[in-house]
């Protein structure tokens, strides 16, 4: 398997990551070289058995440097892992992407593992994602139920009044109010 990481083929190296996960051969050392790759599916393949592990020695701060890989896969799967594996740093990396990255779907994951962590630190990226498209609006208004205050508050509602039917669907899941029409 430990071969099979190293072959010139990238989708024999996503094969090996796959086996070595199925057999419980990972090492954290394994996902880290996979994390590195240069093929996007190798990295991708890697954030995504890193977000089902919970080993101590896996490589979380190579996790929280994925989130600003090139492709915009590999830093929205690297968004993903950290909502389900807290780790140090992750929570002012995630808002950075939350608010800054092009891509709206590295934004909306963002927003997810900021409302998945719920920590105080992260509650002002969620409250700015109101201001983004639609598909962010609506995660950041799910990730609101993981913070509370005023400014929480307000937040819910200005989505009740948000110009999109899901938007305001997802604020009045929130507090049981019906949505404006």
């Amino acid at each position: 398997m430990r071969a099979a990481l190293r072959n010139a083929a990238p989708r024999l190296r996503v094969l090996a990551l796959r086996v070595g996960a199925q057999r419980g051969l990972l090492a954290g050392v394994d996902l880290a070289m996979a994390l590195g790759d240069g093929d996007a599916d190798v990295r991708r393949e890697a954030l995504a058995l890193l977000a089902r592990r919970d080993d101590a020695d896996d490589p979380l701060d190579e996790v929280v440097a994925r989130l600003g890989d090139a492709d915009a896969l590999v830093a929205e799967a690297a968004a993903f892992a950290l909502g389900e594996r807290p780790a140090p740093g992750a929570v002012a990396a995630l808002a950075r992407l939350a608010r800054d990255h092009d891509d709206a779907r590295c934004r909306e994951a963002a927003v997810a593992a900021l409302g998945s962590l719920g920590d105080p630190a992260g509650r002002d990226a969620v409250i700015a994602a109101l201001d983004d498209r639609p598909s962010v609006r609506r995660r950041a208004v799910i990730a609101l139920a993981a913070f509370e205050g005023p400014e929480v508050e307000a937040a819910l509602a200005r989505a009740h009044q948000d110009r999109d039917w899901q938007v305001r669907a997802a604020a009045a899941e929130l507090d049981d109010d019906p949505p404006a029409p």
